[in-house]
């Protein structure tokens, strides 16, 4: 937390400037900041504003845009986010364009000269501004392709930049990656013992991995016949998430829960880490978000569940009549990942069951709690203290695996040292050695129909579940161009009938009843045994409004759906791999141009 206190003192004296040409320090304080390492120190605190708030981060795949979440396709949300909902998005609503960040690095990284500072300490600092560089330029990249890249503070007189044309993408990521390799080879800084909030030499490998995975994968599978190869970046992925494996010291925690829902993360596996202190009134909302469902967040659909293998390393839908196992019996002898993610049978806060809130953010029978602690006075607005992960060493592990088998070059030794460690320590006892050779008809039909390669789709769904929310899967899915998947239908979990009590966690004690008309429910109610129970309107209909029951296929059940009748509404079309200018930079700059697709207010219309 130390890093908050000297971000207040920054603050005391930078200015940020509004337009590209306005300097974020004033005269009268450059010298009191950059002729010495303790005003570097404090202006390098200012660099991590470019992180998001701990709210955010804890939302970033909730489904509630005032926290900018993003679109998934493993999850229903509320309503369907209006980059995936038809005529959702324009240039007109477009936003993002922002530099001041960017204002605020160049202008350290270009006065950061003064002799009086010994040079290793000046490339430190330099190192880190350009760090935080590369991660304002990688997210702009990713959001609109082509940008203009400018490494310098600039002047009014500088018009061919100011109002000229967009850079390449090839020329922007190819000095992204020199700033991350400059990063990696001047941050003196190797560990942050106590709470992982610092970038570290080993931070810039990591995030290098997850930058040089995106390119390479995004270059192989939209085929953009760029200078640099897509085996370039991904040896460059290889090579990044290789040296952190080999040099960091950094390994996998044996406990996968306690990533998400400590005070101090444990560093065994974290990388960087995003914290709050109470002392320090830092805080985040992030239990109050998933566990009260007053913002009514995102939750799995069935189809996503389902890809959690069995202990034996088996795929779930090996298993006879998985397709109506009800909520208690398919968490069975699962991935232990499944009921360190979701609120399982039994799961208890302060001594009380907690099951999913059925008629809320848990509607559909799965309800994430993987980033909120067990503690209920957290669920008060505000109130979270625990940290949130960045950037950890599962991710370089997945990172690693994925670069060498898009690459051919992955090894059985490869697997076991990355998917089947993951795999180990999710109490999977099968499988770990060796990298598959059959491919799983169920993964492959449901989400990757034109991926053949067994590693692979091993790789991807192993990736899926490691990660899953933690923000990172609006991109996998992206620079995989699998963007249909974001049109997938939120369906639920099996429930065996309508019109009586249920009790989903066998324990003796009905949990629900979901009921089709008020005489249905007053019958139901009376052969209940929990005056408690969750009372849930369903509709048989396809095209009602309500939580939907749609039958399960075995003349008996159903699975719960939720907004299936806007399903015509769900549109991905090739332009919204990368997302329109705003209208207002064009506004200013007409030399920017649109990106295809999104002329003239073009919305996002399914082509």
């Amino acid at each position: 937390m130390k890093k908050y206190l000297f971000i207040l003192l920054a603050i005391a004296f930078l200015l940020p400037g509004c337009e590209l040409n306005e300097e974020p320090v004033s005269t009268i304080d450059k010298n009191s900041v950059f002729s010495s390492e303790e005003g570097l120190s404090a202006y390098s605190m200012s660099f991590y504003e470019i992180f998001p708030s701990p709210t955010v981060q804890g939302a970033i795949e909730g489904g509630y845009e005032g926290f900018g979440a993003i679109p998934t396709d493993y999850c229903a949300a509320q309503s369907i986010l209006p980059f995936v909902l038809l005529n959702g998005v324009s240039e007109n609503t477009s936003t993002g364009w922002n530099w001041a960040n960017l204002r605020n690095l160049n202008y350290f990284i270009v006065n950061c000269t003064n002799p009086d500072v010994p040079e290793e300490v000046r490339n430190n600092y330099i190192g880190l501004a350009r760090f935080f560089r590369a991660w304002f330029y990688f997210d702009k990249v990713k959001t609109f392709g082509d940008v203009p890249w400018v490494d310098r503070p600039l002047d009014p007189q500088d018009e061919d930049i100011l109002y000229g044309s967009r850079d390449s993408r090839e020329l922007v990521m190819e000095k992204v990656y020199e700033d991350l390799m400059f990063a990696a080879q001047n941050i003196t800084r190797t560990t942050d013992a106590t709470q992982c909030t610092y970038v570290t030499k080993w931070a810039v490998l990591a995030f290098a991995s997850r930058v040089a995975l995106f390119e390479g994968t995004f270059r192989k599978y939209h085929n953009l016949n760029l200078a640099t190869s897509a085996d370039t970046w991904l040896k460059r992925a290889e090579d990044a998430a290789y040296e952190v494996m080999q040099s960091s010291g950094k390994r996998l925690n044996p406990s996968y829960r306690e990533l998400f829902t400590s005070n101090n993360p444990p560093t065994t596996e974290t990388i960087l880490a995003i914290t709050g202190s109470e002392s320090l009134g830092i805080m985040h909302s992030t239990n109050w978000y998933w566990s009260t469902g007053i913002t009514v967040t995102t939750h799995f659909i069935r189809p996503f569940v389902c890809t959690y293998l069995q202990k034996n390393g088996t795929p779930y839908t090996d298993r006879p009549g998985w397709q109506y196992e009800d909520f208690y019996e398919e968490f069975q002898n699962r991935d232990e990942r499944l009921s360190a993610t979701l609120r399982y049978p039994g799961y208890k806060r302060e001594g009380n069951l907690a099951l999913p809130l059925l008629n809320g953010i848990g509607r559909l029978g799965y309800q994430m709690y993987k980033l909120c602690v067990d503690a209920t006075a957290p669920d008060a607005a505000q109130l979270s203290t625990h940290a949130l992960q960045v950037i950890r060493y599962g991710e370089v592990l997945l990172n690693y695996a994925e670069a060498k088998a898009e690459l051919g070059t992955f090894t059985n030794d490869d697997w076991s040292k990355t998917i089947g460690a993951l795999r180990e320590r999710a109490g999977i006892t099968g499988g770990l050695t060796s990298k598959p050779t059959v491919v799983d008809n169920y993964l492959k039909n449901t989400y990757y129909p034109n991926i053949s390669d067994p590693v692979i789709l091993e790789i991807r769904r192993e990736r899926g579940i490691e990660l899953s929310f933690e923000g990172v899967r609006f991109d996998d899915v992206r620079r995989w161009k699998c963007g249909n998947l974001f049109k997938m239908s939120w369906t639920g979990m099996y429930i065996p009938f309508i019109n009586l009590p249920l009790d989903i966690d066998h324990d003796g004690t009905h949990d629900v009843i979901y009921y089709t008309d008020e005489a249905e429910l007053a019958k139901a109610d009376a052969l209940c045994n929990n005056p408690n129970v969750y009372k849930v309107a369903v509709s048989t209909n396809p095209d009602s409004p309500l939580l939907q029951v749609h039958p399960a296929g075995d003349g008996v059940g159903y699975y719960l759906a939720w907004r299936t009748n806007e399903d015509h509404l769900k549109v991905w079309g090739s332009k919204q791999y990368l997302y329109p200018i705003p209208r207002a930079a064009l506004n200013l700059n007409p030399n920017l141009g649109q990106n295809p697709g999104w002329e003239n207010g073009a919305t996002n219309d399914g082509n």
